[in-house]
């Protein structure tokens, strides 16, 4: 019997698949369609959500829409792109806004109107934004329900159509009321509960059944969340002798890693996985690298290269599939469905893989969940917190961690855009800190890019950094840290939302003693072993302090960055990435208890090789987790 259902339209947003998620999670069925799909799709269907997506309406290479759904009786509800895509349609104006807002904002509802949508919600909500374009003027019949300090038609309805439209993105976390207007709108739509996670685990293991065929699996253990909750999804599914779990030892793994994932999988009683060390090998692979989508490449071909030589060793036949860890967030990032844009190439989606997968030789069980649910998921197969609440530790590893340069890459036009991201620093307003902190405050621009995911497209920009000056009898060489998060946090946005050519912003925690800002310098640097060990101590003391002091688990995840930016080839500079998230297609930083930040930078501080430590306090978006 089929299910009554929401139907949600990809328009190729990052969180097209992350709206059909929050529906599910309230326990609506919900289902991903194209925009051009046929109106047979839409039967049982209840009511319809258009996603967002990276282009512009009025663009001419749009993702195509079939504009007959719009004539269906049945409720809409458009978000971002969808939402200026339903001003358009219906006779509105939409083009470039005249400020872009990323991150959060305040939406003020409208006193005057009453809209079901926003049936129990206070007038003032944090919404979360993502866009360039705005609406410009009403399509006729539509009126304004709310709007923000810079977004005067943020959210638009007509009631006798029924159709309804935000500028945010509601289906996010950090848009708290979200998910009461996914509710609203389900009620809207007069749907019934009947979805739920018993449920979802039991397609999955149907799924599992189905894809294998008779056929034994082979899984890639990275030892993190997503790879051990597949090893333990094959395993019900299957049975341990039809699966085996082959853990690789790349080269990239954190300080002990492989003993302490090989021990982990004993403790719970997995005794059909070997471990394997081909770390030359991978590190032979992306020797002399410098661009970050190459480097991934060669180290997701590789895989490959090992799986086909542990095949062979272990004379195992056809009749094995490969299985990966891979969630909705990977595809999506890589550009895998058909209207969104690639943020960055993923390991387990490069041509080797999708060579296999086009062969029906790929096994994905939770493809289509979220970190949050995959999670979930784990707890009830009835596994430990140290397995199921680890912090995420991608394939790639450690190497996508450590940026590289060849010393000879800087263009012209990185000059000059460089130059740009200097000019737009310094005439950024910047009044959110108290006078004592603001006076002693300096700005810079730091030569090296990052990838970031604004409006749904990749950015390749500089990070800015903060540097506040030392507080008096502070030790020599650490910097005076803000101690309110929330100016932190509007200082960031501030930056990043005004700047062309900017997308992180930092702060300063610490400089060498006798090093001048000057003295540091864009340096030849490879991922290389000695680079690989350099980032493992620094990690290492970061996540042992976390752990000392149960931050670890407050917190969704740790990444530490290495930059080619140093006084010589042999130094380096650090930046910290801790990060709060629960889906991972959105996060905030983190803002760590400054006494346990005050004793990571005391230790880092004792190693020789690290000129400086800066924090990373940008959200996501405009900056992705890692900064390749």
């Amino acid at each position: 019997m089929s299910r009554s259902k929401i139907v949600v339209l990809d328009f190729g947003s990052q969180y097209a698949h992350l709206i059909a998620k929050r529906f599910r999670m309230l326990g609506y069925y919900s289902e991903i369609a194209l925009p051009s799909t046929d109106l047979d799709v839409f039967e049982n269907c209840k009511g319809i959500v258009f996603s967002g997506g990276p282009s512009s309406v009025y663009e001419e290479n749009i993702p195509d829409f079939n504009e007959k759904i719009l004539e269906l009786d049945l409720p809409i509800l458009g978000l971002c792109y969808g939402h200026q895509l339903i001003s358009k349609c219906y006779g509105g104006k939409v083009g470039k806004a005249e400020v872009g807002e990323f991150g959060f904002a305040e939406l003020n509802l409208n006193p005057e109107v009453k809209s079901p949508l926003f049936e129990g919600i206070e007038a003032k909500q944090q919404v979360w934004m993502s866009h360039q374009d705005g609406v410009l003027s009403l399509a006729d019949g539509f009126e304004v329900v709310g709007s923000t300090k810079d977004c005067p038609y943020a959210a638009l309805q007509n009631l006798s159509k029924k159709r309804f439209s935000l500028q945010c993105h509601c289906e996010v976390k950090d848009t708290p009321c979200g998910t009461q207007i996914f509710e609203n709108f389900a009620k809207i739509c007069g749907m019934e509960k009947n979805w739920d996670q018993d449920t979802v685990l039991q397609v999955i293991l149907e799924g599992i059944k189905k894809d294998a065929d008779g056929r034994n699996v082979l899984l890639f253990l990275s030892g993190g969340v997503d790879s051990t909750i597949t090893f333990a999804l094959l395993n019900k599914a299957l049975g341990q002798e039809r699966v085996l779990g082959l853990h690789i030892d790349n080269g990239f793994m954190r300080k002990n890693e492989s003993a302490n994932v090989a021990e982990a999988y004993r403790k719970f009683g997995f005794n059909n996985f070997i471990v394997e060390d081909a770390s030359e090998s991978f590190l032979k692979a992306i020797a002399g690298l410098t661009d970050p989508q190459k480097k991934r490449m060669a180290v997701g071909e590789n895989f490959i290269t090992v799986r086909n030589e542990v095949t062979a060793k272990q004379k195992l036949n056809d009749s094995w599939m490969l299985a990966q860890g891979t969630l909705y967030p990977d595809i999506i990032e890589s550009g895998g469905t058909k209207n969104s844009k690639t943020i960055k190439t993923h390991h387990n989606r490069v041509q080797g893989i999708q060579e296999l997968i086009a062969k029906g030789l790929i096994i994905e069980p939770i493809k289509d969940l979220y970190k949050d649910e995959v999670r979930a998921i784990g707890k009830k197969l009835g596994l430990s917190d140290e397995l199921v609440m680890r912090h995420p530790f991608p394939g790639p590893g450690l190497s996508i961690n450590v940026l590289c340069n060849d010393g000879k890459s800087w263009s012209e036009k990185d000059q000059e855009e460089y130059t740009a991201a200097q000019k737009e620093l310094k005439e950024v307003v910047l009044d959110h800190f108290c006078e004592k902190c603001s006076e002693g405050m300096t700005r810079s621009v730091l030569p090296v890019r990052s990838v970031g995911v604004q409006g749904d497209f990749r950015t390749y920009r500089f990070p800015a950094v903060l540097t506040f000056a030392p507080e008096e009898n502070q030790k020599e060489g650490f910097y005076h840290i803000p101690h309110k998060r929330d100016k932190v946090e509007a200082a960031s946005s501030a930056i990043t939302n005004s700047a062309k050519f900017l997308n992180r912003t930092l702060i300063k925690l610490y400089q060498k003693p006798g090093l001048k800002d000057q003295d540091l310098q864009l340096q030849e640097g490879y991922c290389d072993r000695r680079r690989l060990d350099q980032l493992r101590e620094v990690d290492n003391i970061v996540l042992t302090e976390l752990h000392n002091s149960g931050w670890y688990n407050k917190i969704f995840q740790h990444l530490t960055i290495d930059l080619p930016y140093a006084s010589s080839k042999d130094h380096a500079t650090f930046v910290l990435r801790p990060v709060c998230s629960e889906d991972v297609m959105t996060a905030r930083f983190a803002w760590i208890d400054q006494d346990v930040m005050k004793k990571i930078l005391c230790q880092i501080a004792e190693l020789d090789f690290v000129d400086a430590v800066y924090i990373d306090c940008t959200n996501k978006p405009p900056a992705t987790f890692g900064w390749e």
